[in-house]
């Protein structure tokens, strides 16, 4: 995740598939942090906002498009929680297909009570098994602090509920992450939770193994 807190600005990066099995990247959100008004967002060439040019390509893909005849149940039975880096195309990476795999991403691809909650829907409702979590090299957490909320509750005048969960050691976050997956009581399949930092300089996963 690419995530900038300078003069209080955090982006958030989008993706949107364009093919089945395929993903392309897309930018992007900014959600500012400072009590300055929120700009409008930036239109397109042909005045259009950047959601309109969305649509329109949903328009060209369905034109093309065939029910795949497949149901929620992933058939490789494995899900990925990952960061929402736009950097991250998961499926090229890991070699998935359209069906293969529930992706679960968010700020950090870290557990929160929410990824557990769709792991739980996950396994115990749609069949899968394994668990692969993945972080990654530069990401924007590793900038962040709690800060972020205090400087939101001066803005709008509400702290959030949730943390930011930042990090300075990305090794670390993804061992204290699968510990929080083998731990939780609502997930009947652990034996099989395994974390990864991909390098975005290279594109390649290297295995965290969890503390002895």
């Amino acid at each position: 995740m690419w995530v900038s807190s300078h003069h209080g600005t955090l982006m958030f990066f989008v993706r949107s598939h364009s093919a089945p099995g395929r993903s392309v990247t897309i930018n992007v959100l900014g959600m500012s942090t400072s009590a300055s008004a929120h700009p409008s967002p930036a239109p397109t060439a042909d005045g259009g906002t950047v959601t309109d040019r969305l649509v329109e390509s949903n328009r060209s893909y369905a034109a093309d498009f065939a029910d795949p005849g497949m149901d929620a149940r992933p058939v490789l039975r494995v899900a990925v929680v990952a960061c929402m880096d736009a950097r991250l195309d998961l499926h090229a990476a890991l070699g998935l297909q359209l069906g293969d795999c529930h992706t679960i991403r968010n700020a950090g691809g870290v557990v929160t009570d929410d990824v557990i909650r769709s792991l739980t829907i996950s396994q115990r409702a749609l069949g899968t098994r394994s668990v692969v979590l993945v972080h990654h090299t530069g990401c924007g957490l590793e900038s962040l602090t709690e800060d972020f909320r205090h400087e939101l509750e001066q803005e709008v005048g509400q702290r959030p509920a949730w943390a930011v969960e930042s990090f300075r050691d990305v090794e670390q976050d993804v061992r204290q992450s699968m510990q929080r997956v083998r731990t939780s009581p609502f997930l009947p399949h652990t034996d099989d939770v395994r974390g990864f930092v991909f390098d975005v300089k290279t594109g390649l996963l290297r295995e965290i193994h969890p503390a002895s």
